[in-house]
């Protein structure tokens, strides 16, 4: 009887353990979704129901709205990788306008090649997510529901071929890039010169972040080529268990014409406190500076150019692992005639926003 007793429960803790090793075995083809829909009320009452033309991601006033909904496969398995993702919603709309036909509904398209056995280092091409900035168009991925003046005019996605290493300790992770532009899939008639990037992020330890990014090329046909320069540093730090901040930086300078010895300049410093109120709550504060005096990326009506300061409160509730609501409250203040509020020139914009973010 003993022996029976013993070998059923040998047999039991066999298969416990089988059972075990195949639930940690992950399958190399993973399907993901993402819906986020939102309703803005923009203050200064927009007609059209566009918000300020510098905000690409939630800028529909007074209509319930999908900023992004987005289907994913990514399949890596030994030395091979791929992702490939397509998406709809207001953010597609404003931010691939410039792309010609299917390719506006392309969230990613890439694949890489594992060149080391020995170490983790990958070759990829295809349509990425920026490697500039903290955020990215997945509003759950980021601290504040909308997002920041910095991240809404620099790359939120890019084309090209990308080197990426990151050391056996995971503090750092390096990375080169050969692109088609400024936020291209495909290159603008006439242009072709590369344009070239790089990324260090570096982890001393599980409570600090520090990334470097750059882009080097020209948004312009070669005949009026204006090289562009411009460089992004961030840093993410847990102060406490309930407390982080992030510090960005962003600074850029272009040729005022093609072999010109001077350069236009605009730069975006942005700062946010994260504070965890609860397990399934948090409030964040961003306090953020956008100044591009010649237009070079905002093309205002001031003046003076464009120079914004923006503020903004929001709270997050996550009612589930898959689950997330967000409310925002954020002011725009700048010079006479930077904003429009019924129709008339106006210094500052106010708005509420609200939001539901689902994932799977």
């Amino acid at each position: 009887m003993k022996s029976i007793l013993f070998c059923c429960g040998l047999t039991a803790s066999v298969i416990s353990a089988a059972a075990q090793d195949s639930a940690q075995v992950q399958p190399p083809l993973a399907i993901s979704g993402y819906i986020e829909v939102y309703y803005t009320y923009d203050f200064g009452l927009p007609a059209s129901h566009n918000r300020p033309v510098f905000l690409y991601s939630h800028n529909r006033h007074n209509e319930a709205a999908i900023n992004l909904a987005m289907i994913k496969a990514a399949y890596r398995k030994d030395r091979v990788r791929a992702n490939i993702a397509f998406m709809a919603g207001t953010y597609a709309n404003a931010n691939l306008s410039a792309e010609p036909g299917v390719l506006k509904n392309l969230y990613e398209a890439n694949a890489g090649i594992r060149l080391s056995a020995k170490h983790d280092l990958w070759i990829d091409a295809g349509v990425f997510s920026s490697h500039i900035g903290f955020e990215s168009a997945v509003g759950k991925d980021n601290w504040t529901l909308t997002r920041s003046m910095a991240a809404e005019n620099s790359p939120y996605y890019e084309t090209g071929a990308r080197i990426v290493y990151t050391s056996a300790s995971g503090k750092w992770q390096l990375s080169g890039l050969v692109l088609n532009g400024w936020q291209r899939m495909q290159r603008i008639d006439g242009n072709n010169t590369p344009a070239f990037g790089h990324q260090v992020t570096w982890k001393p330890g599980a409570r600090i972040t520090v990334n470097s990014s750059s882009f080097i090329g020209s948004d312009r046909p070669d005949s009026l080529r204006q090289m562009r320069y411009f460089h992004d540093l961030y840093a993410i730090i847990d102060l406490n268990h309930t407390l982080s901040l992030t510090a960005g930086f962003d600074i850029g300078f272009e040729q005022t014409a093609k072999k010109s010895k001077t350069f236009n300049s605009w730069y975006a410093p942005v700062l946010l406190l994260r504070c965890g109120a609860s397990e399934k709550s948090t409030l964040t504060a961003r306090i953020e500076y956008y100044c591009d005096r010649h237009g070079i990326i905002v093309d205002a009506a001031a003046p003076d150019g464009f120079r914004t300061w923006g503020y903004s409160m929001n709270y997050d509730l996550r009612i589930n692992d898959n689950l997330l609501w967000r409310t925002e409250a954020r002011e725009f203040a700048g010079s006479d005639g930077t904003f429009l509020k019924n129709g008339q020139p106006a210094s500052n914009n106010f708005a509420l926003t609200t939001a539901i973010a689902i994932s799977f």
